[in-house]
């Protein structure tokens, strides 16, 4: 299949695009998205080509503009939510966790909320505490949602045009920093079903679990890693809801060695629960205790130093593998 080379921004806007045209109930609202294109320019082109009744900018009212969205949803729309950052999704946590989450079930499996709300979050730029968090494990906790955080421009693409064909919400979290990456997308009709993870790169020696952001740190980490004799295989699993836990327990399997890797706060989060899968599911597959690498059970600092140090970086990775095969940077150097 022939391929195109697209940021992840602008595959972001193609799947967009596509889904507008094929499905005249799709629309798509946020703060500074039409006329703007949206802050990170996802949106770009879209009002001139669909018009203000499907591209409409809102005010600075994440709980109002949610609502509308879970209510269009109700009503038969597929709407489109954009929430500049996910911090802000808190405002509207009543209609996610209590209403759209709940619908299909309370109404005996009749009711459907196909909604998605697409927002970015994740360290980058300094832009402190309340425009920083990763917070994927508050929707990871809430039977009904599904949760997405696509790693690359051609799983952006896949995955948020399945995800506006779905009959349940979908929380669709991006990263800051992947806007401007670029990759390998798919001509035509590029589909990434939920639940599928995927190998960004093959090892025998230990398996390292990444997703969003940290997926591109943990492949830096790989690498250098391969120069030193040690082969890591990474393993995206590209939606956290539904997951791919017949891919991650096969890895396992194969290596008998895991390091989970989460920019979010270690405290309650998504790495813990991949965790407690792993163990009891894979237990006696084991070779090393299972690492896992996270950001620190603090607000994320202003200072760029400080935020910096504050979630996993290239040398944390490395050095956790390192630890689960027993073998420390002295102990290399010794032996």
């Amino acid at each position: 299949m022939a391929e195109r080379e697209l940021m992840y921004r602008e595959a972001l806007r193609e799947a967009i695009d596509e889904e507008m045209a094929r499905d005249p109930t799709v629309f798509i609202i946020g703060e500074g998205i039409a006329e703007r294109g949206g802050s990170y320019k996802v949106t770009e082109g879209l009002l001139a080509k669909y018009g203000p009744g499907r591209v409409r900018d809102t005010p600075i009212a994440e709980a109002g503009m949610i609502g509308v969205g879970v209510g269009a949803a109700i009503a038969g729309a597929r709407p489109i939510v954009e929430i500049l950052y996910v911090d802000f999704a808190m405002l509207g946590m009543d209609m996610i966790v209590n209403q759209a989450a709940k619908f299909r079930l309370m109404t005996g499996g009749e009711g459907r909320v196909p909604f998605v709300m697409r927002t970015q979050g994740g360290t980058g730029g300094g832009v402190a505490a309340q425009h920083s968090q990763s917070l994927e494990a508050l929707f990871y906790h809430i039977p009904g949602l599904r949760v997405i955080m696509p790693s690359t421009p051609a799983d952006a693409k896949g995955l948020l045009k399945y995800a506006l064909r779905q009959p349940d919400p979908v929380m669709f979290l991006e990263h800051k920093h992947l806007y401007m990456t670029k990759g390998m997308v798919p001509d035509g009709e590029h589909i990434v079903e939920f639940g599928k993870g995927d190998i960004k790169r093959a090892g025998t020696d230990v398996t390292v679990i990444a997703w969003s952001n940290m997926v591109p740190r943990t492949l830096e980490a790989a690498e250098e890693l391969s120069l030193q004799g040690i082969s890591v295989e990474v393993i995206d699993p590209r939606t956290l809801v539904p997951l791919d836990r017949a891919m991650i327990l096969a890895s396992v399997s194969r290596t008998r060695r895991c390091v989970i890797v989460q920019e979010a706060n270690r405290r309650g989060g998504v790495a813990s629960d991949i965790c407690s899968i792993i163990l009891e599911e894979a237990f006696w597959e084991l070779d090393a205790p299972i690492e896992i690498v996270a950001g620190l059970d603090i607000p994320v600092p202003f200072n760029l130093a400080l935020e910096k140090a504050s979630v996993p970086q290239k040398d944390d990775v490395i050095a956790a593998v390192r630890r689960t095969l027993h073998e420390s940077p002295v102990a290399r150097a010794a032996g």
